[in-house]
């Protein structure tokens, strides 16, 4: 123990700062055992300083000038709970390009622009820490970057929005439709009045980008990520996973292996997918989040718990902190970003996976045959074939043996064009092991 104090400044004190602040307090004497050395949080940088706030500091704490905050000499860490692209971006490259440590949550940032606060920790020879940029308090982040570093790491698949997750748990246990799903996660706060970054997928695939970055060595931006959200999905596309023993979940991918001239690259996706219901990630619900690792040496690894939230997401805040805080203690300097692979990213369209079609189409002879003339021009090899039929009418549904993206998108658009497809009712992809 040494009699050095650490001060910290913290950006942003809505949900998730409140929260930082509360167990700074609670937990003072154990954090300074844990470190070494005690914590002073010396500002708080927020919109409206003189607002009421119920929070054991000083009033006299909390500032609107961030920039003077992060740029005061004593400062040793700065914690930003801020989010959005700026000002985010600037305080933070000042602070570390002064070698202050860094702890944030900021996962838009980070996918959009990482690469600038990695080479701002460089230069000034800083930390940057972020582990509760993805999956809120699970231990995610540091093992792809620590635990994982002497392994290859081969696929990533992760339920890692926590409004998405309980929208479609609700969907496949109650039966209820998309809009009745997503109404009830607003009125229980799982998901917000403008629930865009969640249902629409910009929110997975921001996490989607972080994840491939650290699992593959190479910098993946959130542009980089094919993305569709959850507003297609409806009651009959469930139904029918439940009748393939499958369920819907909003799936975040990245994998590694060859591409189709056989160099080593990545794909990254966010889409809904059916998912066995042996597979581990299928029996994640409600709200939770869960990530699937893949590598070659260590196998198959698990991590599940609460992805988001003020207190989840703090404790993560929180081991970040005693982590750098250690560093600075001994002046040492964490591991940073590993982009040295710079491996290919690739198109969604060269994509392998298997895929579940379903049509509306006439209900008369020949029907089949020319639908599976249209999946036999584009090389989609038909694996089981269901139909109904509804009077003149039937359903066709199709699951396919494993085909690129490209495929089966011209597959669809030649289906549609034939006289005897009323509609193509549903496409989605086929994920773990679905029969």
């Amino acid at each position: 123990m040494t009699d050095r104090t650490l001060r910290v400044a913290l950006l942003g004190c809505g949900v998730v700062g409140t929260e930082v602040v509360r167990l700074l307090q609670l937990q003072r004497d154990d954090l300074t055992q844990r470190i070494g050395a005690s914590l002073e949080l010396v500002g708080i940088a927020v919109r409206r300083p003189g607002r009421a706030r119920d929070l054991p500091v000083d009033p006299a704490l909390f500032t609107s000038d961030a920039a003077a905050l992060v740029a005061r000499e004593d400062v040793d860490v700065v914690i930003e709970v801020i989010g959005g692209i700026e000002p985010a971006r600037s305080l933070l490259v000042a602070a570390l390009e002064r070698g202050v440590s860094v702890v944030t949550a900021n996962k838009a940032l980070l996918a959009e622009d990482g690469a600038t606060l990695y080479d701002a920790a460089r230069r000034g020879n800083a930390d940057l820490y972020c582990e509760a940029s993805v999956a809120g308090a699970i231990p995610l982040l540091r093992p792809l970057r620590e635990s994982l570093a002497g392994d290859r790491v081969t696929r990533v698949t992760g339920i890692v929005n926590g409004t998405t997750n309980y929208i479609l748990s609700q969907m496949d246990s109650t039966g209820a439709g998309f809009d009745e799903a997503l109404e009830e996660a607003q009125a229980l706060g799982y998901a917000e009045a403008d629930p865009s970054a969640d249902i629409d997928g910009f929110d997975a695939a921001a996490k989607a980008a972080i994840l491939a970055g650290l699992a593959f060595h190479t910098r993946v931006t959130a542009a980089d990520v094919y993305r569709e959200g959850i507003g297609e999905v409806t009651a009959s596309d469930v139904r029918t996973a439940r009748d393939m023993n499958g369920v819907v979940k909003l799936l975040a991918i990245a994998e590694r292996g060859p591409d189709h001239s056989g160099r080593d690259s990545i794909g990254v996706r966010v889409h809904p997918a059916i998912l066995s219901r042996t597979h581990p990630l299928a029996g994640v619900r409600d709200a939770y989040n869960a990530v699937f690792v893949e590598a070659d040496a260590a196998g198959q690894l698990m991590f599940y718990g609460r992805g988001a939230g003020g207190a989840p997401t703090a404790s993560a805040v929180l081991g970040d902190l005693v982590a750098v805080c250690r560093n600075r203690l001994s002046d040492a300097r964490g591991a940073g970003d590993s982009s040295y692979a710079q491996l290919r990213i690739r198109p969604m369209g060269e994509t392998v996976t298997r895929y579940h079609v379903s049509l509306d189409v006439a209900d008369k002879a020949g029907v089949l045959a020319s639908v599976a003339q249209a999946f036999a021009v584009h090389d989609v090899s038909i694996q089981t074939v269901h139909q109904e039929g509804h009077g003149d009418e039937a359903t066709l549904v199709l699951v396919t043996h494993e085909a690129t993206d490209a495929a089966l998108s011209a597959t669809v658009e030649e289906v549609r064009r034939l006289d005897s497809v009323r509609a193509v009712a549903s496409v989605m992809r086929v994920e773990g092991g679905v029969e």
